[in-house]
């Protein structure tokens, strides 16, 4: 008999999930799982197993690798990697498959700000640029989201302008530039990484 899960309705924290999946996750036939850097994102580690149990009733099992320095958080369900597909996830490799936004989160305003928060949690970064002008120094704040699906790079883009925060998009990657559209995704769509608060607070 195949092991239990629950199945969870979709909700504001499935989109999130679904975010961070298609960042820093990965499915194959027998399981998923969500690699993190072991010292930058142990915090934030915390929280994604806790979104784990809390969705699926089940703790995922946590390894570390020492020689990528990251962590490795696993659940083992085929019938849980059936139910990801369902609500468009892939098994397999990521970008060859383009991956995208699934539907039912495009259509929900609500879903559209958790699922980019877990993607730029994961893929985003937040980039300190220093300058000099008379004598002083000044410092300000860009936030940088990198992705090789294009598909997925025109729907986070579009999503974004829809909440009035200008971006650019470059061949992989979109900038957040300037300042008060930093602050705005801040506001909006805020970051459960604790990395990414401290750098930009």
């Amino acid at each position: 008999t195949p092991l239990l899960f629950n199945k969870p309705n979709r909700s504001n924290n499935l989109a999130e999930f679904m975010g961070i999946m298609m960042g820093d996750g990965g499915m194959s036939k027998y399981q998923i799982s969500i690699v993190l850097h072991h010292v930058d994102d142990r915090k934030y580690g915390q929280y994604v197993a806790k979104l784990m149990k809390k969705l699926f009733c089940v703790m995922p099992t946590i390894r570390h690798i020492p020689n990528s320095s990251v962590n490795t958080y696993t659940i083992s369900r085929t019938e849980l990697v059936k139910y990801l597909r369902e609500l468009g996830l892939v098994v397999g490799n990521k970008i060859k498959q383009q991956i995208d936004i699934p539907d039912w989160i495009k259509n929900d305003k609500h879903y559209c700000i958790e699922c980019i928060r877990g993607l730029i949690d994961t893929d985003g970064s937040v980039v300190v640029h220093k300058y000099l002008s008379s004598g002083k120094y000044y410092t300000y704040k860009k936030l940088d989201f990198t992705s090789r699906s294009a598909l997925l790079l025109r729907s986070v883009s579009g999503i974004l302008t829809k909440l009035d925060i200008k971006n650019g998009v470059r061949k992989d990657n979109i900038r957040i530039e300037a300042q008060k559209d930093v602050k705005r995704y801040f506001s909006i769509v805020g970051s459960h990484n604790p990395k990414h608060i401290k750098r930009y607070n």
